[in-house]
């Protein structure tokens, strides 16, 4: 958005310029607004796919997103819990998708979102002791050690949030 402040902030201020007969007059001014919402707005449209939003790591609202792939399951609801408190105790943004729906649409959403990183807390991978952790720009997930994952997830967030 554009203002127009015209003469009244140069006269206060005493900015001049000469015109071509060596004249002062006071200086017209104007201002341009570029505000929140077009500076979200241009970063979505630089960083998305046809996936969603691909925050970029100084922009991004959160630095991890928890995903529990069935939250009635009582031992994957608890690991997710977990994770999820050590996680803000250890000073990460962090967002814990606690809905009962369906895997896919957690994913879905997950990429709609587009949080820097998505871990993926299930009874099959943790019956291995295993988390899986995506990266929201990569389309290849990797697993973690379940007891290290929050040490990790501090560094990556942290690492995120330099990028």
């Amino acid at each position: 958005q554009t203002f127009y402040l015209g003469t009244k902030y140069s006269k206060a201020l005493n900015a001049t310029f000469l015109d071509a007969q060596g004249q002062p007059h006071p200086m017209e001014m104007g201002c341009y607004g570029i505000g929140i919402t077009r500076t979200v707005a241009a970063a979505i449209e630089q960083h998305h796919d046809d996936n969603g939003i691909i925050w970029p790591a100084p922009l991004a609202p959160l630095s991890v997103h928890i995903v529990p792939v069935n939250w009635n399951d009582a031992q994957t609801s608890q690991a997710a819990e977990d994770l999820y408190t050590k996680l803000l105790a250890a000073g990460v943004e962090v967002l814990l998708d606690d809905r009962e729906e369906r895997p896919g649409v957690k994913f879905k959403d997950a990429d709609l979102l587009g949080i820097p990183l998505r871990v993926t807390v299930g009874a099959k991978s943790l019956a291995r002791g295993m988390v899986e952790l995506k990266r929201r720009a990569d389309t290849q997930a990797t697993e973690l050690v379940f007891e290290q994952a929050v040490n990790t997830l501090v560094g990556e967030s942290k690492g995120v949030a330099r990028r």
